[in-house]
C-alpha cells in the first residue's frame, strides 16, 4: 500500500527537479544606449582624448558609436589624425581610452 502512494511523488519529484527557472535576462541583451546618455559618453569621450593627446576638445572629433560585448565603444581623431577609442561599460560608464 505504500507503494501506491511512493511512487507517484517520487515521479513528481523527478519532474520538479528536471524543471528550471527561467534565466534571468543579460545585462548585454537589455542594454540600450538612449540620446542622452551617448551624448554624455561622447563629452566624456572627448574629454578624456583631449587631456590624453594634450589638445582642445573642440578639436577632437568622433566618428563612430557601436555597442559591443555588452558595452560601448566610441571611436574618434585628434586634429593631427591620431585615432583613439573609448570604451564604456553597459551602464555608460568610462572605462578606459585606447590609442590606434
Amino acid at each position: 500500500m505504500m507503494m501506491k502512494y511512493f511512487t507517484p511523488v517520487l515521479l513528481l519529484a523527478l519532474l520538479a527537479g528536471c524543471s528550471s527557472p527561467p534565466q534571468p535576462e543579460q545585462k548585454a541583451q537589455r542594454a540600450k544606449a538612449d540620446p542622452q546618455r551617448s551624448l554624455n559618453m561622447e563629452q566624456l569621450c572627448k574629454q578624456n582624448a583631449a587631456h590624453r593627446y594634450n589638445t582642445g576638445a573642440q578639436k577632437i572629433d568622433m566618428t563612430g558609436f557601436e555597442q559591443f560585448q555588452g558595452g560601448y565603444e566610441l571611436r574618434g581623431f585628434t586634429a593631427r589624425n591620431e585615432g583613439f577609442v573609448c570604451s564604456f561599460d553597459p551602464d555608460g560608464q568610462f572605462l578606459h581610452l585606447s590609442m590606434r
